[in-house]
């Protein structure tokens, strides 16, 4: 295919180069290779590890004892809209007229809504703002007036929520004052990811919010500081538009605008692993801004906390390893004993062994080869028919790995990779805690662990089209292929996303 001058101009605006686009396109004509499921990741077989409430209380004194010794950041993927949030709103406008033709009851989520709206912690917000307009709230819920209540939640009128990121939404309260998502990470850091008197934390958010995340961070930083007693080191990056990729028409064709120009989407949140990529720390956190609760937050610490111990232990394991290895005088003995040790480690039963190899020195490079790699400790919830990715053996270039692996990824006409799919018992909530180091402390680059064919394509709409996208390897399944990784058992509790608005009534986990 060769391009005009006018999209050759608009691909490199794009910071992309003509080879990229015309990859994207073979890439959209040829499709991913679906993943190749070996067994699904449980308890029962060792893949995921569920520790007693002993053992849970010596990795959470590990990290305690310890956490001085690291940077710590916390990352936060935060650029999603709440336009999502918001869609049975947005029904609800546009479909409701009155109690006689439209009844209430004909839409659920937001009579639950409506019915509860005191208990959001918005409410006292929302109110004040239709009062400023001479509208009592409580007269409009008597007149059946719900129309005009969605529209100050919805609009610039009022709260503007249809347009705002879910991190400037007030979700709950802390102290008996409505707080945001954004901050309640803020103090989510103080509780379980800081260090020397420090919280880092870094939000991937979108350029056109800057402002507002800067106008929220000059406001809530100096009273959470305060409050704390520590300092908050807080970053905004932008996922970077040289990560971006085209889009087609379901025919494969290039697809453009009402103006003819190429329209290019964000590609996911694989996207994000070049962000990940400039952060200088030890340990990272990794949660996506709308995973809070404001009812299970021991639980939250608890098991953040164990994650980091569990990653504190596995890294210091992992460099001694590799010191061992490097070590002039190791016996053949003490060399197939690591070797054991670390298929036993990393649960890596394919793992070559030295009967394998010409030379020691050859075994050698190999195993420190496979231990000297970023690390991720990953909490896995059981599963309870919520979306998102599963764990499982994968099976890549004749070597077999744990990983995470989303629905779209595997190929359900296969009946053997179907019944694999179907025995996984426990999903990836992205709950992650990371080592990006090497045992010399210097960065890895994490571009060189991505897994460039764990893309997958999927159908979108556009303009009232439906138009094919492409989503990268994910952050926590793709982009993180060829990194070590260690799954543990995390309690239900932990994880809480707020998807849609009523989410935020839900008293306990449902």
């Amino acid at each position: 295919m060769e391009f005009t001058k006018e999209e050759l101009k608009q691909i490199k605006h794009h910071s992309l180069k003509e080879s990229d686009v015309l990859q994207q396109l073979a890439d959209f004509q040829d499709g991913f290779l679906p993943s190749d499921l070996v067994d699904s990741a449980r308890v029962d077989n060792g893949a995921i590890k569920a520790y007693t409430d002993k053992q849970i209380e010596d990795y959470i004194a590990l990290y305690d004892n310890e956490k001085d010794k690291y940077r710590i950041t916390k990352f936060v993927p935060s650029s999603g809209a709440a336009t999502r949030m918001m869609k049975d709103f947005y029904a609800f406008l546009s479909d409701y007229k009155d109690e006689l033709s439209t009844p209430l009851d004909s839409f659920g989520s937001i009579k639950n809504a409506i019915q509860n709206i005191r208990k959001f912690a918005f409410f006292p917000l929302l109110k004040d703002k239709m009062l400023a307009d001479g509208l009592d709230i409580a007269k409009c819920l008597k007149n059946k007036e719900y129309k005009t209540i969605v529209e100050y939640i919805l609009t610039d009128k009022g709260l503007n929520y249809g347009k705002y990121p879910k991190a400037w939404i007030l979700f709950h309260t802390h102290n008996n004052k409505p707080i945001t998502a954004f901050e309640q990470h803020l103090q989510e850091a103080a509780d379980y990811a800081q260090s020397n008197n420090e919280a880092n934390l870094v939000f991937t958010i979108t350029e056109e919010h800057l402002d507002g995340f800067t106008k929220l961070k000059d406001e809530l930083q100096p009273i959470y500081e305060q409050e704390n007693k520590l300092q908050y080191n807080i970053d905004f990056v932008f996922q970077k538009h040289s990560t971006d990729t085209v889009a087609v028409t379901l025919d494969n064709q290039l697809l453009k605008d009402s103006n003819n120009n190429i329209v290019f989407r964000p590609s996911g949140h694989g996207a994000l692993i070049e962000n990940l990529n400039h952060i200088d720390a030890d340990i990272i956190f990794i949660k996506n801004i709308d995973n809070i609760s404001s009812i299970y937050v021991a639980e939250t610490i608890k098991y953040k906390k164990l994650l980091a111990g569990v990653l504190i232990s596995v890294k210091k394991k992992i460099d001694n390893l590799i010191i061992k290895l490097k070590r002039a005088d190791l016996s053949k003995q003490e060399l197939v004993s690591i070797g054991k040790t670390i298929s036993t480690l990393l649960h890596r039963k394919d793992l070559l062994t030295h009967m394998d190899f010409p030379t020691e020195a050859a075994y050698r490079r190999y195993l420190r080869e496979k231990l000297n790699c970023p690390i991720r400790v990953c909490g896995m919830v059981k599963n309870t028919g919520e979306p998102g990715g599963g764990p499982f053996f994968v099976r890549k270039n004749n070597e077999i790995s744990l990983q995470i692996v989303e629905k779209t990824q595997i190929n359900l006409n296969n009946k053997e990779q179907k019944a694999i799919f179907e025995s996984s018992t426990h999903f990836n909530p992205v709950d992650l805690v990371c080592s990006i180091k090497d045992y010399n402390g210097k960065k890895f680059n994490l571009m060189s662990y991505i897994d460039k064919q764990a893309g997958f394509i999927s159908e979108k709409s556009y303009e009232g089209k439906q138009i094919k996208a492409m989503e990268k390897p994910g952050l926590w399944n793709g982009a993180m292929a060829k990194w070590i990784t260690i799954f543990v058992e995390v309690p239900l509790q932990t994880f809480t996303p707020v998807k849609t608005l009523t989410d935020l009534l839900k008293p306990v986990h449902q």
